[in-house]
């Protein structure tokens, strides 16, 4: 996941990753993987299967993103549904549920999304790790897109 999304001026991107228990198996192989390249990952939780109420995990993330101690978020859950509806109540967070290359793309380019939730029982591992790796690696295209994000 290295390339030109894995730096910032001032060193290597710092990613929040959080999951509810329907996505902690998912959520440490993000972890494991973000870290192997080179990436400042803040895993916010959790830790297990036991069951937990995901707006915890999520409102973390987000927070976190919000306020400049991490460049982006991940959010993990069973379907990725949940996270993302907390995710985008947050101020300053756009948060975007993402299924494939194009809407992982899609969401960094046009949209600037902030937050990349997505669903443990959806995906399987290894698309969702080519997701994760799209999504922080494609640059923001600004522009009129810039103008409309400006709009929210």
């Amino acid at each position: 996941m290295s390339g030109p999304g894995a730096e910032r001026e001032s060193g290597p991107l710092r990613v929040a990753v959080g999951s509810d228990h329907g996505g902690f198996r998912l959520k440490a192989a993000i972890v494991t993987r973000l870290r192997q390249q080179g990436y400042e990952v803040e895993d916010m939780g959790t830790d297990s299967g036991a069951s937990v109420d995901y707006p915890e995990f999520a409102r973390a993330v987000c927070r976190a993103v919000a306020a400049g101690a991490c460049d982006r978020g991940i959010l993990v859950c069973g379907t990725g549904i949940g996270m993302s509806m907390v995710a985008n109540r947050e101020p300053a967070i756009r948060a975007a549920l993402c299924h494939d290359a194009y809407t992982a793309r899609m969401s960094r380019e046009h949209n600037d999304a902030n937050v990349l939730c997505l669903g443990e029982r959806v995906l399987g591992e290894g698309v969702a790790l080519d997701l994760v790796e799209i999504w922080l690696a494609t640059p923001f295209a600004g522009g009129r897109h810039l103008r409309r994000i400006q709009m929210f």
